[in-house]
């Protein structure tokens, strides 16, 4: 039982009082931070004295004219089982199996929520995840545009074969490094939301107090229909470029008629998947679907098939203005189309779809596998599983689904209030892919959501880092990486104080914005752990750049953390991934020597080095030194010209 509740009133509608009550983080099976004050808080009758026991501790006091009490005990050792008693006229409320040891909150987007169960060798894992005393909390997904004063639901898990699965990877991996270090109960705070931006982690006060997001503060909306409202008039601006613009019933005829223009249209690389993801994000209602599609002409002359992925609602199938299908059917549809129903050249094929109604959280869209989508005829088929556009309905009826990044501060205001101030050692972050397009306002929004956490904690607690790993195109310095840019302002970051950064581009996959390899995460996060908060020396740790010297046409790098030497570990046996520009700022590709352990790199077209970069790129398989202990070189440029991302603004 989560909590046990003796009641000793009924409740009566209308009645002034409460049953007593705790914050709900305080379920069974919790754990407290040990060697720091323990905060303890819930609700109960206005006014009404209250009496909360932990460990032969006994703090008496009364509720506040909203019900809420806190109290704070006095630091305690590693160790348990204890139990925390709740006394008052209103009832009684007890937790039982608490915990005294290490506690870290565990945030951000996809990969810090990816859990165990998908992550590498999840079967081993599985079987050997006997951890009764890793305790895992996971905070469920809500918005809301006030703040919270508690969780809906939720409650404290062990870690064993049945349950580790649904654990944060990352931080599970985490925990169980420090268990096996520490010997103390390890808890895990998980509230993090996959695809989330880190404008919705910040308060509005901390917002309105920040010069860069003042006026974003300033003109948050105050109910979800205002909410709705500005995202609508976001995707008009986003596909029209003009707000004003709506388009009407006749307008919208023409995305059918054969001869649409598309060129406004949102592209998707792919058709299959939900929207949300696809560029509009929250948009529910119907929607067009779009592709251009030229076949070989011989199969202009045959009966052809038409295969769709699946949407269950009726869906409309237009080729060259052509009603050809207008029904509703469960699974992959497959459209029977006779001679001549495509012609020579171009052929517009639009989709018209609604939601999907046997998962009504998807949206509009299609589900299932970019297999399901072809045209063939006998033994010729024509992939249609690329270059797709889509433009929602704005003249049919429609919503906004409140997701995490709808509005600013809402992750915030459900999923991180309502924490605090519950006692941790530190945080553990990983977010940052979904602001890659606003890098350099990034220098500015984490750091402030730091401060802002710290402050409302009241403690100025460690705050540790993943730097986005390795992931989509191979590019060179003279296109420009969003990548790049968003992991130098993690590393500019590492300003504030008690901050850490652990680095994974080794470790990434080009092809899945989602790596699986969460267990060597989870272990470099320990080891910086292990040596800033619990004083275990010689941990080691990513060498990072630190200063660039030149000596003729050389340039000559020096790095820190590396003080055993570099290595190379690529396919080729010599250094990659780095770049070089003279005065010009234009870059070439370097030749590189790790020597005396320094890394000296020339090009024969630069006779006087301006500025390298290394690993600047969204994809980084090119670069691949390390220092003795195997852990990887950060990316870094010792230029500090004009990126991508500088003008780019969060609205």
């Amino acid at each position: 039982m989560v909590r046990t509740l003796l009641l000793l009133f009924f409740f009566i509608p209308g009645a002034s009082f409460a049953q007593v009550s705790l914050a709900r983080i305080f379920s069974d099976h919790v754990v407290l931070q040990r060697e720091k004050p323990i905060p303890v808080w819930g609700w109960a009758k206005p006014g009404e004295k209250v009496t909360i026991t932990l460990a032969g501790q006994n703090q008496t006091v009364k509720a506040a004219g909203d019900g809420k009490w806190v109290v704070r005990f006095k630091p305690l050792k590693a160790g348990g089982p204890h139990t925390i008693s709740v006394n008052a006229k209103s009832g009684i409320a007890k937790v039982q199996d608490v915990l005294i040891g290490e506690v870290w909150l565990c945030s951000g987007q996809s990969n810090m929520e990816w859990p165990v169960s998908r992550a590498d060798n999840y079967e081993t894992e599985r079987k050997n995840a006997d951890f009764p005393q890793i305790r895992h909390f996971k905070v469920e997904h809500v918005v809301t545009l006030a703040t919270e004063k508690d969780l809906k639901s939720g409650k404290w898990k062990q870690a064993s074969s049945e349950t580790v699965g649904d654990f944060t990877a990352v931080g599970f991996f985490f925990a169980r490094e420090l268990y096996q270090k520490l010997k103390v109960p390890i808890g895990i705070l998980h509230s993090s939301w996959g695809g989330s931006q880190i404008e919705g982690w910040i308060s509005k006060e901390a917002m309105a107090g920040s010069d860069e997001f003042r006026d974003y503060a300033q003109n948050l909306p105050q109910t979800w229909e205002q909410a709705d409202l500005i995202m609508d008039r976001k995707l008009r601006t986003q596909l029209f470029k003009s707000s004003d613009y709506t388009p009407l019933e006749s307008d919208e005829s023409k995305y059918i008629s054969g001869s649409a223009d598309f060129s406004k249209w949102q592209s998707a690389p792919d058709p299959v998947g939900q929207w949300d993801w696809k560029g509009l994000m929250g948009f529910r209602g119907d929607g067009f679907m779009a592709k251009t599609v030229v076949l070989p002409d011989e199969m202009n002359e045959k009966p052809t098939t038409l295969s769709l992925a699946e949407n269950d609602n009726k869906v409309e199938v237009y080729i060259n203005g052509r009603l050809v299908s207008s029904d509703a059917v469960k699974g992959s549809r497959k459209i029977a189309l006779p001679v001549n129903t495509w012609k020579v050249g171009d052929n517009q094929l639009v989709i018209k779809v609604g939601k999907v109604l046997s998962t009504s959280w998807f949206g509009p869209g299609l589900m299932g596998s970019n297999s399901d989508m072809y045209v063939e005829a006998g033994q010729q088929k024509v992939s249609l599983a690329s270059d797709w556009k889509l433009m929602p309905s704005f003249a049919g009826k429609h919503e906004y689904a409140h997701l995490m990044n709808n509005v600013g501060t809402t992750i915030y205001n459900a999923m991180i209030a309502p924490l605090v101030p519950f006692a941790i050692r530190g945080t553990l972050w990983y977010q940052g892919e979904s602001n890659a397009g606003r890098a350099y306002q990034y220098r500015r929004a984490f750091p402030l959501l730091i401060d802002n956490w710290r402050k409302l904690w009241q403690d100025p607690f460690s705050f540790y880092w993943v730097q986005l790993s390795s992931f989509g195109r191979d590019v060179n310095s003279n296109e420009g990486s969003t990548w790049a840019e968003l992991r130098e302002a993690q590393n500019m970051t590492l300003a504030l104080p008690g901050t850490g950064m652990v680095v994974t581009t080794d470790i990434g996959n080009p092809k899945d914005i989602h790596p699986t390899n969460k267990q060597d995460v989870g272990k470099r996060l320990a080891a910086k752990a292990l040596n800033k908060d619990y004083g275990m020396p010689n941990m080691p740790e990513s060498p990072v750049f630190d200063k660039m010297e030149t000596e003729g046409s050389k340039a000559i790098i020096s790095v820190k953390y590396a003080d055993d030497g570099l290595q190379v570990k690529n396919r080729y046996g010599y250094v990659t991934g780095f770049e070089i520009a003279g005065e010009d700022k234009v870059f070439h590709y370097a030749q590189a020597l790790i020597h005396n352990g320094k890394i000296e790199i020339s090009n024969t077209k630069i006779n006087k080095p301006v500025a390298v970069r290394y690993n600047w790129s969204d994809a980084t398989e090119d670069g691949q030194i390390f220092n003795l202990a195997g852990f990887p070189l950060a990316p870094f440029r010792t230029d500090s010209w004009t990126g991508l991302t500088e003008e780019n603004k969060f609205n």
